[in-house]
């Protein structure tokens, strides 16, 4: 039985880790972080995490870039894998990540989908092939209440793409004040925000006379729970330090 925390744990994604967690019989939650400390399920949950002082094998984030630094402390202290599935991290928080991988592992993922993480090895093989004769765009969707933008998901595909060119790209946010031809070594991104939308990423090389548009959907915020429910299996066997992602989980599988 894995011994699991979810920090974040009242917050919808949170939610829905619990649920998954407990009809998956394989996880004991043994406590919960978040900043609302109202008890939702039948766990503990405290408001930091050094209030948390039992075991745990792994655990799992969904809060927000505000509670990594108390999260990366506890899990230092512990030697507890963590999985950190938020977005929006800052230059300097990401540093911090990067050097407490160098201590603990640490898994990272912009997007905790299976799905998207296929569709990343699939957009790179197609750089490979087309990368000097098509132009690529990216065009990612989310509801109105995301903060981030690009996503973190659409610059996942956009190094993706990247990792499969001869040439170094420049990533291009906004053509609003540019006045001239496309460049060819562009990567357009491109953000649209409304609604209810969870996510939709396209990823469009467009070449002469010819289109191909890979394209991933999401219709449930439940895809990104069974990502982490996965991703917690693997990484609570994980004892060697460094940085884990959703592709370490696929070659798992």
């Amino acid at each position: 039985m894995i011994k699991l925390i979810i920090s974040g744990c009242n917050g919808r994604m949170g939610q829905v880790v619990t649920r998954l967690c407990k009809a998956d019989g394989g996880f004991e939650i043994v406590a919960g972080f978040d900043q609302n400390t109202a008890k939702l399920s039948d766990y503990p949950v405290y408001a930091h995490p050094m209030e948390y002082a039992g075991r745990a094998d792994v655990i799992v984030d969904f809060s927000s870039p505000a509670a990594l630094s108390p999260l990366l402390a506890w899990c230092r202290s512990k030697n507890v894998p963590l999985i950190l599935c938020s977005t929006g991290y800052s230059d300097e928080q990401l540093e911090n990540i990067k050097a407490a991988s160098e201590e603990m592992p640490i898994f990272k993922s912009a997007n905790m989908s299976l799905g998207i993480n296929v569709l990343m090895e699939l957009v790179k093989r197609a750089a490979e092939v087309m990368g000097e004769t098509f132009d690529i765009e990216i065009v990612e969707k989310h509801h109105n209440q995301k903060k981030d933008s690009p996503s973190g998901t659409a610059l996942m595909l956009a190094d993706a793409v990247r990792d499969g060119l001869a040439y170094e790209p420049e990533y291009i946010y906004d053509r609003s004040q540019v006045r001239r031809p496309r460049d060819k070594k562009e990567i357009g991104i491109s953000a649209v925000r409304g609604g209810t939308i969870p996510g939709e990423h396209s990823v469009i090389f467009a070449g002469t006379d010819e289109v191909i548009e890979f394209k991933h959907t999401v219709y449930s915020r439940e895809v990104f729970a069974a990502g982490a429910v996965k991703a917690a299996k693997f990484m609570a066997g994980v004892k060697e330090p460094g940085m884990y992602d959703m592709g370490d989980v696929l070659k798992s599988i």
